[in-house]
């Protein structure tokens, strides 16, 4: 056995142990953007402080999970109770690191998805709360998606049948090819979709943050498995939102869709298991 399979099998070992630690830490960064970008405030200045009393947050006050569970969810300046979305977020960022170090291993892949889920976590929660989708995030996530794909392939496959006529081009070349066009996909279909909702009921149906999250989300999944995302993410926001107006039809309804939270939920979902039913799906078609 050779040193390097050897160093190989001993992060193997090591990672899932590890890579949640990482994604406390992560977890806890997101929180800080989930609250600050909305506001346009800085992610770096000031320092952590309670929204009520202003007491600042000391260091041992913000290791994430446990500060929240030493403190049982309160601030130690005034008493006022801290929200329990810092120490869901936390969890939950957590677990997509372990998640990942458990699907892929010590590799590309692992960084990749992982700083993908933290990504569309943020994403998700922020349109929720807010019905915002930050360009800080949005466009940082069409960025990273691209350099992500000269260090790890797409696959997709449309962008290595469109060069296939043009002779052999690198590898890397067509993974950010793909990458590219799984980001205009994203963008464009809903822009489609945006143009025809206006010319037929003569009012936005979605803002261009939805938009910028699906460049984002392609840039990372490449063509096919975008448009299983919108599709996904269209369907279950359909589904939701119409059993909203069902319930609340003797009351207001002017209820605003968070659509960026159904699709950077289903964007999640794609990116674990999108090209399977990809693939599944063209199968049936042959």
């Amino acid at each position: 056995m050779n040193p390097s399979s050897t160093e190989f099998q001993a992060l193997s070992i090591v990672l899932p142990y590890v890579a949640p630690v990482f994604g406390l830490l992560i977890g806890s960064f997101l929180n800080v953007c989930i609250v600050r970008l909305p506001k346009e405030e800085s992610v770096v200045t000031p320092r952590s402080h309670c929204p009520n009393c202003g007491h600042q947050i000391s260091w041992y006050e913000n290791i994430p999970l446990l500060s929240f569970l030493a403190l049982r969810g309160k601030c130690r300046g005034c008493g006022m109770p801290i929200s329990w979305l810092y120490f869901t977020i936390e969890l939950i960022t957590g677990l997509i690191f372990w998640a990942m170090a458990i699907l892929f291993g010590p590799s590309i892949e692992f960084l990749k998805y992982s700083v993908f889920g933290a990504l569309m976590l943020a994403l998700v929660v922020i349109d929720l709360r807010d019905r915002i989708l930050p360009d800080e995030l949005t466009l940082a996530g069409v960025i990273l998606g691209v350099g992500f794909s000269l260090l790890s392939n797409v696959g997709d496959g449309t962008a290595l049948w469109i060069t296939h006529s043009l002779g052999p081009w690198p590898a890397p070349m067509v993974s950010v090819l793909d990458s590219l066009l799984g980001a205009a996909a994203g963008a464009g279909a809903l822009w489609l979709v945006r143009e025809g909702y206006y010319l037929w009921r003569g009012i936005e149906g979605m803002g261009f943050g939805d938009l910028k999250l699906m460049a984002a989300a392609g840039a990372f999944l490449g063509l096919k498995v975008t448009l299983l995302t919108i599709l996904l993410g269209s369907f279950s926001g359909s589904i939701l939102g119409g059993g909203f107006i069902l319930l609340a039809r003797n009351r207001d309804t002017a209820y605003e869709l968070p659509f960026g939270t159904f699709l950077g939920v289903a964007a999640m979902f794609g990116a674990l298991w999108g090209k399977e039913v990809v693939h599944w799906y063209l199968l049936k078609l042959s």
